[in-house]
């Protein structure tokens, strides 16, 4: 009897993020019922089968087990901009038709990621590249190695379990959860194309998915100069350079190199923490020269608000530089920390909001500096918080250096010649999250969160940033609205 009960609860519970088919492929016929009740929570459920291992093959199939197969997709098989362009477009036709069932699924409509957070940082892209009025908002669930993303907005750091149960309670959280906006961080990277080797990516510099190649540029830009190239992005967490960035790319190629071994979390974090040790980030000042420090191989400019560029300080002992937007880094760890009221006001620093317009910048010498927010109230060198900011590279000591994106690292070449190589982030706009009601991430917008009174709203408009490489991050390339089809009206 009890068995029975839980069953029809169990039903009764996926009733509520279950999208008819005729809603998610066009031409499909209607399911011939009783006009069904409008869903409170209809999700479009994408998976990366090739994160976690096998848990994501397995998540796969338990999603497709509960809720209609075609509202399940595997990243692997087919891209999210290819899917939102095939949905959004049926649910307008629905729409111009008054079929008000495929409305109410649009207007209600939320996302579910599972993968690492570079397959999070890849959906959160196409979304925001869509420029929907009223874009879905976005769980993530927590399937790579760091997890970030979702250890930010209380979805655990810890792969979850893929069997019904666990797929069940995931989804009631998911139902539960409430919206936050956060901020989305633009990133441009301008450097001179080698003589020899294909354009995207530049050979042989492998980038991440989140950065594609653009070569357009304004014509009002320094570098708009032939034989430059142009390469654009976004992150929602962070942007490193440095130490950390070094230690990220060992694990990832030592993971492609050999996939077999990386297919536990467990056994994944201690390589990773093995590769710091290899790495010689605990012995830096040994291992490393001072030319790989930040302030030798960059020259770094800030912009608090709508102001003008100042150049930033970096001190000379710092091997590692962080632009953070989350509260969470390196597996959940906080490197900016809360500074207290005497700190802010000596500063000019504000509270670390996520919706805020503000990167957190952030420095550290070596690992055992890392090590420091292991301790309560513990961070690095706070170095400022900006709205903008420019890395300036030019002939130095070092011909290359380490970089990461929300958990993608890249070894990114520096000039050689009297080139220039340019990294440039900016705020472009927000992202609608889904959070538990406890998450760690504070919103400035949020009633329950203290507001700062000196902070400033951001209008984003930034004349200097009119550029066809400004207005989006180029994740969704293959998504295109018909002409006959008015954008504006997509809600």
């Amino acid at each position: 009897m009890e068995e029975s009960a839980s069953v029809e609860e169990d039903c009764k519970l996926l009733k509520e993020f279950y999208i008819p088919t005729y809603v998610l492929i066009a031409e499909s016929q209607p399911e011939e019922s009783t006009a069904p009740d409008v869903p409170t929570c209809p999700v479009l459920v994408f998976i990366n089968s090739r994160s976690g291992g096998q848990l994501g093959g397995d998540l796969l199939l338990t999603y497709r087990s509960l809720l209609n197969q075609h509202q399940v997709i595997d990243l692997g098989e087919e891209a999210p901009d290819k899917v939102l362009q095939r949905v959004y477009l049926n649910l307008e036709k629905l729409k111009a038709k008054d079929d008000e069932f495929a409305a109410k699924i649009q207007e209600r409509l939320r996302i579910i990621v599972a993968g690492g957070d570079g397959t999070a940082g890849w959906l959160l892209g196409v979304v925001c590249d869509l420029k929907l009025s009223h874009p879905p908002p976005i769980a993530t669930v927590p399937l790579g190695t760091g997890n970030n993303l979702p250890f930010a907005f209380g979805w655990g750091k810890r792969n979850p379990g893929t069997d019904r149960h666990s797929v069940l309670s995931f989804l009631d959280q998911v139902l539960k959860a409430k919206e936050m906006k956060i901020d989305n961080w633009h990133i441009v990277m301008r450097m001179r194309a080698p003589k020899e080797g294909a354009c995207d990516p530049i050979a042989p510099l492998e980038l991440p998915h989140s950065l594609h190649a653009f070569h357009r540029v304004s014509s009002t830009d320094e570098l708009n100069r032939e034989g430059y190239h142009t390469f654009r992005g976004g992150f929602w967490n962070y942007f490193s350079m440095g130490m950390d960035a070094q230690v990220s790319y060992a694990f990832h190629s030592e993971r492609k190199l050999h996939p077999d071994k990386f297919k536990n979390q467990l056994v994944n974090q201690s390589t990773y923490a093995k590769l710091g040790c290899t790495q010689g980030w605990f012995c830096a000042s040994l291992f490393h020269p001072a030319s790989r420090n930040i302030a030798q191989l960059a020259k770094v400019k800030i912009m608090k608000r709508h102001g003008q560029w100042q150049e930033l300080e970096v001190p000379h002992s710092i091997r590692s530089i962080i632009c953070l937007n989350l509260p969470s880094f390196s597996g959940g760890l906080n490197p900016w920390g809360t500074p207290n009221n005497r700190k802010r006001s000596d500063r000019d620093l504000t509270p670390p909001y996520v919706d805020d317009g503000l990167l957190e910048v952030v420095g550290f010498r070596d690992a055992w500096h890392g090590l420091i927010l292991i301790a309560p109230k513990g961070h690095g060198t706070r170095l400022a918080q900006a709205h903008r900011i420019r890395f300036e590279f030019h002939k130095g000591a070092a011909d290359h250096t380490f970089m990461r994106i929300d958990g993608e690292p890249w070894k990114q070449p520096l000039p050689v010649n009297d080139d220039t190589v340019v990294v440039e982030i900016s705020h472009l706009g927000q992202v609608n999250m889904l959070a538990t009601h406890n998450c760690r991430s504070k919103s400035f917008n949020d009633p329950l969160t203290p507001s700062d009174p000196n902070a400033e709203d951001d209008d984003g408009n930034d004349d200097s940033m009119q550029g066809e490489e400004w207005r989006k991050f180029g994740a969704a390339d293959t998504f295109k609205i018909p002409d006959e089809v008015d954008i504006s009206h997509l809600s």
